[in-house]
């Protein structure tokens, strides 16, 4: 009798190399989304254009989505009526308010700083996985992981005075971020049983981006300036978020939460890295410090996985 084997992303392998890709695509978001506010003439106190900045990347990413779904031949149908409800729930969680608070966020806070805070969105996923899944049981080891992964992100928060430098606008935003990425995680799950995961994340980017737009321009927001280099930003940014959405929802939706988001440590280290090369942005050692904690906390997390 023939067993079943894993599919390509299930096997260690290739979740191993498609979870890389993706955190690292994801990394080098932070400074590209600073340089395309400077490009695009986008200033702090724009909020409409930050949305519909957002809502242009993530609108055209999920119609390219939606259009190689539709060339694969992929089924678009959704089982019941109802899930049409969890769609717009996902989209609204995984990408309206993700990034409203993101851009939001990273226009007033340096790139370094907003990559490692990010990172508490990887503990919150645990945590929450572990009260929603069967599949991952709250342990020692994972309460042990998040206390020191927490423990990186209060060394990101401390002046050499020992006084958090904590800002709403910046922090905060960036905190409120990292609870949608987190929430978005646990309804990735659920999201491939109502829907085709790849044609559900072609949905979720399209229509969360629409809310955008639609918002942006609601808070009169406009593109102020339009250049070839600034485009180009914009097509690298879309081509972000078509493959790390595209390969984490597919990676997330067939295997334990925990052994993909454990590749996402490698997101603030990146976004850290990328920011203060491209922006020149000064380099504190309480990145590393932060990034080395956020990185073994999630690692203690995961040792000893099978």
């Amino acid at each position: 009798m023939k067993t079943s084997q894993p599919g390509i992303f299930q096997r260690p392998v290739w979740v191993t190399l498609f979870a890389l890709t993706a955190a690292i695509a994801w990394g080098w978001a932070y400074p590209l989304i600073k340089l395309g506010f400077s490009e695009f003439g986008i200033t702090q106190e724009m909020m409409g254009s930050k949305m519909l900045f957002a809502g242009i990347r993530f609108a055209i990413s999920g119609c390219i989505i939606l259009l190689v779904a539709l060339l694969s031949h992929r089924k678009f149908g959704v089982a019941k009526p109802i899930n049409w409800l969890y769609l717009f729930a996902f989209a609204l969680v995984n990408t309206t308010l993700h990034y409203a608070f993101f851009y939001i966020g990273l226009s007033h806070s340096e790139g370094a700083r907003a990559a490692i805070l990010n990172s508490m969105g990887v503990f919150l996923l645990v945590l929450f996985a572990c009260a929603f899944f069967k599949s991952d049981q709250l342990t020692v080891r994972k309460i042990l992981g998040c206390v020191i992964g927490f423990a990186g992100i209060l060394a990101l928060n401390l002046n050499g005075e020992g006084i958090g430098n904590f800002s709403l606008l910046g922090d905060g935003m960036i905190i409120l971020n990292a609870i949608c990425s987190a929430i978005a995680g646990l309804m990735t799950r659920g999201l491939g049983k109502r829907v085709d995961i790849f044609v559900g994340t072609g949905y979720s980017l399209a229509g969360g981006g629409i809310l955008l737009i639609l918002t942006g321009l609601a808070y009169d927001g406009t593109i102020p300036c339009v250049s070839t280099y600034g485009l180009i930003i914009l097509s690298l940014l879309i081509g972000i978020s078509t493959l790390g959405f595209t390969l984490y929802n597919k990676l997330i939706s067939c295997n334990p939460v925990g052994k993909v988001a454990i590749f996402n440590s490698l997101i603030p280290v990146v976004g850290a890295i990328t920011s203060c090369l491209c922006l020149a942005e000064p380099f504190y050692w309480k990145y590393l410090i932060a990034a080395l904690l956020a990185t073994s906390g999630i690692y203690i997390i995961n040792k000893g996985k099978k």
